[in-house]
């Protein structure tokens, strides 16, 4: 959830575009864009949501280096009426959530550097364009994100906490059913090849989505997820834009957590 509202400061610095908009990479950024995409691409395919493939064919991303922020956005306008913005590697929660509301998707102009090639906690342009922007050009999945936005500049800083599970759940790490098997919409599976094959394992829990389970789920960032959320169509959350959510966040939080299916993080 772009690590948005985190105290800790990144060690990244997010690139700036020059006068005429472009952003320059160095080549070693080009090449580390280059390596991630193409190991990607060879597993996603029959794992990934022929909506999120579908996206990812508008999209038509380079894969010998890092795409211009405008390239997306000609898509994502097209398609859905979308666009990504450029952000500095961390985020607040309310330039997050004010961005989603006007439909604009927060992406941060770095790249991971090769000693966190296959893992970093900030998400990255490859983690942001890859993984999120290709369901940006379904219309169930554009309009869901826009509303939570919108709900997430309203809510307390705790019904926020609860809004971030939903969020993590569906956008994040969510399944979905589908006549061929389950199958990966969310970004952050889709980014990592490593939680792209364990999501569809025999390993993890995987359980019928129901928003009140969702926002009531602790989960640790740092992990694979010991549980996934099932969706049986991405139009379900079409139909959660339009329900009281904030309804079942008040109720959730009546309801409290469910216990942790992770053990507590060691401390540092």
């Amino acid at each position: 959830m772009n690590n948005s509202g985190t105290k800790k400061p990144s060690k990244y610095v997010a690139r700036e575009p020059e006068a005429n908009g472009f952003i320059e990479y160095s080549e070693l950024e080009h090449q580390t864009w280059q390596q991630l995409i193409e190991r990607q691409l060879e597993i996603v395919p029959g794992r990934a949501c022929d909506e999120y493939l579908h996206g990812l064919e508008l999209l038509d991303l380079p894969r010998d280096r890092i795409p211009q922020l405008d390239e997306i956005s000609s898509v994502l306008r097209r398609e859905t009426g979308w666009e990504v913005a450029r952000v500095p590697a961390l985020i607040g929660f309310e330039t997050f959530f004010r961005l989603l509301s006007e439909r604009k998707f927060p992406v941060a102009t770095f790249i991971r550097t090769p000693e966190e090639f296959d893992y970093l906690q900030e998400p990255d342009i490859f983690h942001e364009i890859f993984g999120h922007c290709a369901m940006l050009t379904n219309p169930a999945f554009a309009n869901f994100t826009q509303k939570y936005g919108e709900l997430g500049l309203k809510a307390s800083p705790k019904e926020r906490a609860y809004l971030a599970r939903l969020y993590w759940f569906t956008v994040e790490f969510g399944l979905l059913k589908t006549d061929n098997g389950l199958r990966i919409y969310g970004g952050g599976i889709l980014s990592s090849p490593k939680e792209t094959l364990y999501a569809l394992s025999d390993a993890p829990t995987r359980a019928p989505f129901e928003v009140i389970d969702t926002l009531r789920t602790p989960y640790r960032i740092d992990i694979v997820q010991p549980i996934y959320y099932v969706l049986n169509d991405l139009e379900d959350l079409q139909q959660l834009t339009e329900i009281d959510l904030m309804a079942r966040v008040r109720e959730a939080m009546a309801a409290a957590l469910f216990e942790p299916l992770f053990p507590p993080k060691e401390a540092a």
